[in-house]
């Protein structure tokens, strides 16, 4: 099977995509038809909040990593009209979610004191089985997830009517979450995204104008994610979604805890850590194949991945030598994906197990119910092959021996 060479060859544009981007094109390029600038966004924000002006000092010089990050898109991202749109919408939704994040606590003190206490943290590579665990262990009734619509809009915008503001958020989010999948139809096989189900942490903390989620939506090659200003972020807004609710452990989620795991364990020293494994015959080439469906829905011009792989396996394998070591806390434990899909409420129970944590049978028959009452291939299945995203399947195995080797992670067909 031949390599991708052109994401044109591999998808087709709605029809309606396809006419709004020409709009763009009509007016001599997108750029002229949406513009992406700083400082009218930040005037905008301030003027859509009726003049809330304190956009938060809870991680660092945000104007900073905003300006920064306005120009890499516009020097290296080259979206397309409705990019733009999807861009501009989230640049200036995050700077709204900050100014509202900081009216809040400035309101209620007391959110700075809240404890974010013993998160359990799922990272793994993509098809690994990270988001089918981040919503089952959401089901404990002792902890929550950060669902999709109080994430993408945490706080009313209406300080004086949190009832009817919570159902238009839920229902903004909804829109919002669901038209990913409505520019590019494939990707809800790729992923569901959902107003009402478990989000992850790169967009718990895209208004932090750092971290995961900008890197992934465009080519950014120059840019630096400041990790550490999106952790602060992240603990503020987990502290702002908590306060004034009974207090349960967070289920969190993200590929790139992988990458910076004493960030995560210095934010959040006694976080439990769920790392995930499967075949690298099934994850690579779906990572590759993710990032580049994701870049589609925003560009024409998507440079594809290059198709390594060994980046990722020695990540992981440096990960297995540093807890051998006792480099990193003792409190990483390991989920295997065929174990996760043969019996999942005996893979949970394990897991549990392994964490000194409690599993409750209203725990397990929320997990069985779940399970039987989530279609199979609700939205088609994500069809790629090693080949085609460049890898030689014999060499991708034997790169990444060291790794299912060490972690004995089982070999599928």
């Amino acid at each position: 099977m031949p390599r991708i060479k052109n994401l044109s060859d591999y998808y087709t544009r709605p029809d309606w995509v396809r006419r709004i981007n020409a709009m763009g094109d009509s007016v001599g390029g997108a750029g002229n038809l949406i513009p992406l600038e700083a400082e009218p966004l930040v005037r905008k924000a301030i003027e859509s909040t009726g003049g809330l002006s304190d956009f938060g000092d809870f991680d660092g010089d945000w104007h900073a990593r905003l300006v920064s990050l306005i120009s890499e898109i516009e020097a290296t991202g080259n979206l397309h009209a409705l990019g733009r749109l999807m861009t501009r919408q989230e640049l200036l939704r995050g700077l709204r979610t900050r100014l509202l994040l900081a009216r809040a606590r400035k309101e209620s003190p007391a959110i700075a004191d809240e404890k974010i206490e013993a998160p359990l943290v799922i990272t793994g590579p993509p098809r690994s089985g990270t988001s089918i665990l981040f919503e089952l262990l959401a089901l404990d009734p002792n902890a929550r997830a950060p669902l999709g619509w109080e994430v993408l809009h945490p706080l009313p915008f209406d300080a004086t009517n949190d009832g009817a503001s919570a159902s238009a958020r839920q229902t903004m989010a909804e829109c919002e979450q669901e038209f990913w999948s409505d520019v590019q139809p494939e990707f809800a096989a790729i992923h569901e995204l959902r107003s009402d189900l478990p989000v992850e942490c790169v967009t718990l903390t895209l208004p932090s104008f750092t971290g995961g989620h900008w890197g992934m939506i465009a080519n950014l090659p120059n840019w630096v994610p400041d990790y550490p200003a999106t952790m602060d972020y992240h603990r503020a807004l987990l502290q702002t979604l908590q306060h004034g609710v009974p207090p349960r452990n967070w289920v969190l989620k993200t590929p790139l805890y992988l990458v910076f795991i004493d960030l995560l364990f210095a934010t959040y020293p006694d976080a439990w850590v769920v790392h995930t494994h499967r075949d690298p015959l099934k994850t690579v080439p779906s990572s590759l194949s993710t990032l580049a469906t994701v870049r589609w829905e925003r560009s024409d011009e998507v440079e594809l991945p290059e198709a390594d792989g060994a980046g990722l396996g020695d990540v992981m394998i440096l990960l297995a030598q540093r807890r051998a070591a006792g480099e990193l806390p003792d409190r990483i434990v390991d989920s295997h994906f065929t174990d996760l899909m043969t019996d999942p409420v005996l893979a949970v129970e394990k897991l549990y197990g392994e964490m000194d944590r409690p599993f409750l049978g209203e725990h397990a028959d929320a997990i069985r119910h779940y399970v039987e009452s989530k279609p199979k291939g609700k939205f088609g299945k994500h069809k790629y092959s090693p080949e085609e995203w460049g890898f030689d399947p014999d060499k991708l195995r034997e790169k990444m021996l060291p790794y299912t080797d060490h972690y004995g992670v089982a070999l599928e067909a």
